[in-house]
C-alpha cells in the first residue's frame, strides 16, 4: 500500500474530514503564541519563507533561503504509536516564491548506511526511507495532492479527493533531489504552482503536512500529527500561509506524441503485421482557476499492461481494471458504486471506463476471428471543477470510431459516451448531495441494430451525512436506468445473465415485443467510521429485474436484494508482540426481489502485523446458513437448492524489507457435502539487490472439482433439457516481472505470463422436476442424449501474455517509450495428458500476435 489513507488504517471508502471550529470573534480570541506572532512553526501551522532567488534543487542547504527559513521541528510518531516522541529528529523548511513551492527536509539518521533506498520507475511504491508532501492548495479539506521521493531519488505523486481516496494515475511535472551524508538524508522539493489549483486572491492559504518513513522501523513521524482513529486525510492537514502574490495560474498543458506501431492481424484466414503512424495528443487547458479541461485527441495506449489471462465458466462478466492513464486520472470524481458495501465490493458501478474503446462488440458475430486491436477511440474530453462553496462537477465525453470488415460488416457501430457527475458540499464537508448521468448513444444500422441497444441512459441521486463528531455516517443512492433498441435486443438483455426474465420458476415480465426496459436501484448505509477501535457499517441494497447499466457501467446481476453488515476491531498501537491488529466479523444476506433467498453467509478474518514486519491473515466463511437457492446456475433455468459450504484462507506475507521477500496463500472450500471443492495455493518470491533490480516470480495453482457444473440448455420437442456435470478442472498460471532502473527517469520492466487451465467433463445428467429438492441427488436425473453423455468432453486453454517497455522520460514530462508486446492463445476440446511444462511447451509452437511501438511525447507549459 502506498496511500497515506490506506496507511492510516482506513477501513470505509468514505472519508470524513476533521471538524472545522466555530468563528472565534479576536477581540475575544486567546492571545496569539510568540512564535506565531515572529513566523515561526507551531504545532499545526508554518509561515512560507519568500524566496529573493529560487533554490538550487540538488539535495543540499547551502541556498541563501534556507539559511533564512525558519525550521520545522515539532515531528511526531503516528504510526506505529501515535503521538510517541520519534526515533529520529527531521527538521523541515519551507519557502515560496511567485511560480514555485520548495521544501526542504533534513532526515537524521545516526546510521546512514542503513538507510533503505531502492531504484525503481516512477510512480513505483518501494519498500525503502520516503518524504512526502501533502498540499490542499484549495483549502478546502477535501481534496489535495501527495509528493513523495524516496532516499534514491524516486519521484511518486497522487491527487486526493473526498479527504482521503487517491488517485495515483494524476501526474505532475516537479522536480525532488535527495542527498545521503553523514547526518541521514536529505530531500529537496520544487513543486510549481502551474500544477496545484488555487484561488486567484492575492493571500492564500494552503493545508500542508509533511511524512517520513523510517522503512527498517516500520515508523511514520509527520508534522502536525496524523490521528488514525479520525477518518479523512486532507481534513487532517495542517496550515502553511504567507503564500502571497502567486502567478495567474497557466492556462495551457499541452503533450503531443507520435507513436509508429506494427501488430499482428488476421485477414483471409492468415497472420500478417500492418504498420502505421499516428498522430495523437494530450491537452490540459484552465478554463478557470478552478476548472480543468482534459482532452486526448487519437490516444494510444499501447504502453499499457496486458490483463492477465482467465477462464470464465461462471454466468457472471469478468472484471478487469483500468489501466488507461486517461481514464484513470481523475476518475475519483466519477465513482459511483452500486452493490458495494464495507463487506462486498466487487467493481460494479455506473461508470466503466474499460466500455469505452474495447474489442469491437460484433466480431465475433460476423467474423470468423476477433480483431486484435480495440476500437479506436477519436477523441475524449473531461472537464473537472472543484467550486466555492462546495462544488463539485465532472463531464466526460469520448467519441470511437466505427469499425468494419473489409466488406464493410459494421463490428461496432460509431459510438458518443457521456458522464455528468455533480455533488454539493454542507458543513464543511460532513455532509453532501449529488447526482450522476452517464448516456451511450449508437449509430446503429442494419448490421449492429439486432444485437446492440440505440441508447442506454442512467440518472442516479446520493447523500451522505456525518455526524457525533464526524464518528458516524449515513449514506444512500438511488439510481434508475433506461435502455432502448430492436425487440431483438431488448429480448437479448431480458434474457442475459445480469436478468434472466426467462426464468420458468420466477415471475418476471419477459415481453418480446418490447423496445425499452427500465430499472432502479436503492441503497441506504449506516455506519460508525471514527473512533479508537470499534467500526461498523450495515447496509440495504436494492436492484429491480429491470435495472441494467452495462453499455457504460458494470453490473453482475440484476434482481436483488441484500443487507450487509461489517464489525470491526482495530489496535493501532505497538504491543509486546505486534505493530497493528484488526479483526472483521460479516455478515450478510441476498434476495431476489421477489423474495427467494440466494445466500447467508458469515465471514471472520483476522490481520497481523508483527513486530518484525512479517504480516500474518487468516479468516474464514461459513455460507448458506439456512434453505437458499442458486437462480443463475442454470443459465435462465429454474432456481437449483444450495448446500451449506465453509472455506478458509490464509495469506502470510514476509517482512519486505529485506533482499529475499516471501508470500504464500491458500484457499479451500467445500460444499455440498464434500460434492464441490477446490484448492487454491499461491505462492510468490520478490527478490531485490543492487538498489535498482527487482523481480517477483509467482505461481497460481487451483485445482476444482465442481459436482454441479453449467453443460449447457438443449431444447427438443419435450422441452428445454438444462444439462449439468461433474467437472474436474486443473488452472496454472506462471507470473513473472523484472524491472531494473538506470536513473529515476529511465527504466526496463518485463511481464511474463503462460496461463493453462484445463478440465475433463463427466457424469452429464439434467435438471430434474424438483431442482428445489432437500435431498441432492433427487435435484438432477438422467440426460439420455447418448451423443453428449458417452464423451461430455473437456478443455484445454492455454495462452501467455508478455510486455517489454523501455521508459525515458527524457525531460520533465517528456517521455520515450519502446514497446513490444506478444500474445499466444490456444484451445482444444479435450484436456489431454501433458503436465504443465508440456503444454506451456505446445503454447510456445502456437503462431503469435506481436505489437512493437514506439512512443514519444513533449511537455508544453504556456
Amino acid at each position: 500500500m502506498i496511500g497515506a489513507a490506506a496507511l492510516l488504517g482506513l477501513t470505509l471508502s468514505l472519508q470524513a474530514p476533521a471538524q472545522v471550529p466555530a468563528r472565534v470573534d479576536a477581540r475575544a480570541a486567546t492571545p496569539v503564541p510568540v512564535a506565531q506572532r515572529i513566523g515561526l512553526p507551531t504545532d499545526t501551522g508554518v509561515t512560507a519563507t519568500r524566496a529573493d532567488a529560487p533554490p538550487v534543487i540538488d539535495g543540499k542547504d547551502e541556498d541563501a533561503v534556507w539559511r533564512t527559513a525558519p525550521p520545522i521541528t515539532a515531528f511526531k510518531q503516528w504510526q506505529p504509536t501515535e503521538g510517541k516522541e520519534p526515533r529520529f529528529k527531521t527538521e523541515a523548511k519551507v519557502a515560496y516564491d511567485a511560480s514555485n513551492l520548495y521544501v526542504f527536509v533534513r532526515a537524521f539518521d545516526p546510521h546512514p548506511d542503513s538507510i533503505i533506498r531502492l531504484l525503481e520507475r516512477r510512480d513505483s511504491f518501494t519498500p525503502s526511507d520516503m518524504v512526502w508532501l501533502f498540499v490542499d492548495s484549495y483549502h478546502d479539506k477535501r481534496t489535495g495532492y501527495e509528493f513523495g521521493v524516496n532516499a534514491a531519488g524516486v519521484k511518486i505523486d497522487q491527487a486526493v479527493y473526498d479527504d482521503g481516496n487517491e488517485d495515483g494515475a494524476w501526474d505532475a511535472v516537479w522536480d525532488a533531489a535527495t542527498k545521503i551524508d553523514s547526518l541521514g538524508w536529505t530531500a529537496e522539493f520544487r513543486i510549481p504552482m502551474s500544477q496545484m489549483r488555487y484561488s486567484r486572491d492575492r493571500s492564500h492559504i494552503f493545508g500542508f503536512t509533511i511524512d517520513r518513513d523510517i522503512y527498517r522501523y516500520s515508523e511514520r513521524v509527520v508534522w502536525p500529527v496524523f490521528s488514525q482513529s479520525k477518518s479523512g486525510l486532507i481534513s487532517q492537514l495542517g496550515k502553511l500561509d504567507g503564500l502571497d502574490d502567486l502567478e495567474t495560474p497557466r492556462r495551457l498543458e499541452a503533450m503531443p506524441y507520435v507513436v509508429t506501431k506494427s501488430a499482428s492481424q488476421i485477414t483471409n484466414n492468415a497472420y500478417g503485421q500492418k504498420a502505421n503512424l499516428a498522430v495523437g495528443g494530450d491537452v490540459k487547458y484552465r478554463v478557470a482557476s478552478n476548472l480543468t479541461l482534459d482532452a486526448t485527441i487519437n490516444p494510444d495506449f499501447g504502453q499499457v499492461e496486458s490483463d492477465p489471462s482467465v477462464l470464465n465458466l461462471s454466468a457472471y462478466e469478468s472484471f478487469f481494471d483500468e489501466r488507461r492513464p486517461f481514464f484513470v486520472a481523475g476518475r475519483g470524481l466519477f465513482r459511483f458504486d452500486v452493490n458495494c458495501s464495507a463487506v462486498n465490493c466487487n467493481g460494479e458501478t455506473l461508470y466503466y471506463s474499460r466500455r469505452i474503446g474495447r474489442t469491437p462488440e460484433l466480431s465475433g458475430i460476423y467474423g470468423d476471428t476477433v480483431p486484435p486491436q480495440p476500437t479506436t477511440i477519436l477523441g475524449a474530453a473531461k472537464l473537472l471543477g472543484r467550486f466555492p462553496h462546495g462544488t463539485t462537477v465532472g463531464v466526460l465525453d469520448a467519441m470511437t470510431e466505427r469499425v468494419t470488415s473489409p466488406g464493410d460488416t459494421t463490428f461496432e457501430p460509431r459510438t458518443n459516451f457521456g458522464v455528468l457527475r455533480a455533488t454539493q458540499d454542507f458543513r464543511g464537508g460532513k455532509s453532501a448531495i449529488g447526482g450522476m448521468f452517464t448516456a451511450v448513444n449508437r449509430s446503429v444500422d442494419s448490421w449492429s441494430s439486432p444485437y446492440l441497444a440505440k441508447s442506454a441512459y442512467v440518472g442516479a441521486l446520493d447523500f451522505r451525512h456525518r455526524f457525533l463528531n464526524n464518528n458516524y455516517d449515513i449514506s444512500g443512492t438511488l439510481d434508475q436506468s433506461r435502455v432502448e433498441g430492436s425487440p431483438a435486443v431488448i429480448l437479448s438483455t431480458q434474457t442475459n445473465g445480469v436478468h434472466n426474465y426467462q426464468r420458468p420458476d420466477a415471475t418476471l415480465p419477459l415481453d418480446s415485443s418490447r423496445t425499452q426496459l427500465t430499472g432502479d436501484a436503492e441503497e441506504f448505509k449506516f455506519g460508525k467510521t471514527g473512533g479508537q477501535h470499534l467500526l461498523f457499517e450495515s447496509a440495504y441494497q436494492r436492484r429491480s429485474p429491470g435495472f441494467e447499466v452495462n453499455d457504460l457501467g458494470f453490473l453482475r446481476r440484476a434482481d436483488q436484494v441484500s443487507w450487509n453488515t461489517w464489525v470491526g476491531f482495530f489496535d493501532r498501537h505497538e504491543r509486546k508482540y505486534y505493530n497493528r491488529f484488526q479483526l472483521n466479523n460479516n455478515w450478510w444476506q441476498y434476495w431476489t426481489t421477489d423474495g427467494l433467498p440466494l445466500e447467508a453467509a458469515y465471514n471472520t478474518n483476522v490481520h497481523i502485523t508483527l513486530k518484525n514486519n512479517w504480516g500474518w491473515h487468516q479468516g474464514i466463511t461459513i455460507g448458506q446458513l439456512g434453505t437458499t437457492y442458486d437462480d443463475r446456475g442454470a443459465r435462465g433455468g429454474p432456481a437449483v437448492r444450495q448446500d451449506s459450504y465453509i472455506s478458509p484462507w490464509l495469506s502470510i506475507n514476509g517482512n519486505d524489507r529485506r533482499s529475499l521477500v516471501p508470500y504464500w496463500n491458500m484457499s479451500y472450500f467445500k460444499g455440498d457435502a464434500g460434492r464441490n471443492w477446490s484448492l487454491n495455493l499461491s505462492p510468490e518470491i520478490d527478490y531485490k539487490f543492487f538498489g535498482r533490480f527487482s523481480s517477483s516470480l509467482s505461481f497460481n495453482w487451483t485445482h476444482n472439482v465442481t459436482d454441479n457444473q453449467w453443460y449447457g440448455n438443449f431444447t427438443d420437442a419435450t422441452g428445454t433439457h438444462y444439462t449439468f456435470a461433474h467437472l474436474d478442472q486443473t488452472t496454472t498460471a506462471a507470473t513473472l516481472r523484472l524491472n531494473y532502473t538506470f536513473t529515476p527517469d529511465v527504466s526496463f520492466q518485463a511481464y511474463m505470463q503462460p496461463f493453462v487451465s484445463k478440465g475433463t467433463y463427466s457424469n452429464v445428467r439434467q435438471l430434474s422436476a424438483t431442482p428445489r429438492a432437500d435431498n441432492y441427488d433427487d435435484r438432477y436425473a438422467p440426460f439420455n442424449d447418448v451423443s453428449i453423455t458417452s464423451d461430455p468432453g473437456g478443455f484445454n486453454f492455454k495462452a501467455f501474455q508478455s510486455n517489454m517497455v523501455f521508459r525515458w522520460e527524457y525531460n520533465p514530462g517528456s517521455t520515450l517509450f519502446l514497446v513490444w508486446n506478444q500474445g499466444r492463445q490456444g484451445f482444444n476440446p479435450i484436456e489431454g495428458d501433458q503436465s504443465f511444462h508440456g503444454d506451456v511447451r505446445d503454447l510456445f509452437s502456437l503462431h503469435p500476435a506481436n505489437t512493437f511501438l514506439v512512443k514519444v511525447s513533449y511537455w508544453l507549459n504556456r
